[in-house]
């Protein structure tokens, strides 16, 4: 698998690239599995890489705060190569509280990140549900403490909590689309 470039990642207004894959306890999950949601926030990360460690807890937080935001963990990471990021080390990291998203769901071959166009670890991307399908409204990172040990500027996640509470309202995400900072995907080899 090679990396996306940017010219091939989802732009504001496109539909979610669908999938169907598996979380920690074996059932599978597609885009529409969370259509009793307004807004899905899927981001690309891992368990082993420090900047997606960083990010836990502020995506543990907006995975309780907000009722009609689902927010959808999916690893990408080679497991063969990085064995910190096996399936069976996300089911622990689920286990033992320290992932409590919706869902955390393992891709992988790295397609469903690669059709997103993810890049690195944590990757968010946030869609609102428009007449039955999800469209994105914000790409770009939950806030602005770029390295693992830095603090943000406000509460943690509160650039994203911005963008969502927008996208609950109905309102265009007013937010630039600020890359996220991470560790590259580790793409599986073919």
């Amino acid at each position: 698998m090679v990396q996306t470039d940017s010219d091939s990642q989802l732009q504001r207004g496109d539909l979610a690239s669908d999938f169907r894959l598996v979380d920690i306890e074996g059932a599978h999950y597609t885009p529409d599995s969370f259509g009793d949601n307004d807004a899905m926030l899927v981001v690309f990360t891992c368990n082993h890489c420090p900047y997606a460690k960083a990010k836990f807890a502020p995506l543990n937080a907006i995975a309780e705060e907000y009722d009609d935001c689902a927010v959808v963990g999916i690893n990408p990471n080679d497991a063969d190569e990085y064995p910190d990021d096996s399936y069976e080390r996300m089911c622990e990291l689920v286990d033992d509280g320290s992932i409590d998203y919706d869902a955390y769901l393992r891709d992988d071959d790295g397609t469903v990140a690669d059709a997103y166009g993810a890049v690195c670890t944590p990757d968010p991307f946030l869609f609102r549900r428009d007449d039955e399908e999800w469209r994105l409204a914000y790409h770009g990172r939950l806030d602005d403490a770029l390295n693992p040990d830095d603090e943000p500027s406000g509460e943690p996640g509160f650039e994203m909590r911005r963008a969502i509470d927008a996208a609950l309202s109905g309102e265009d995400v007013r937010l630039e689309d600020n890359p996220s900072r991470g560790c590259s995907i580790k793409w599986p080899s073919a």
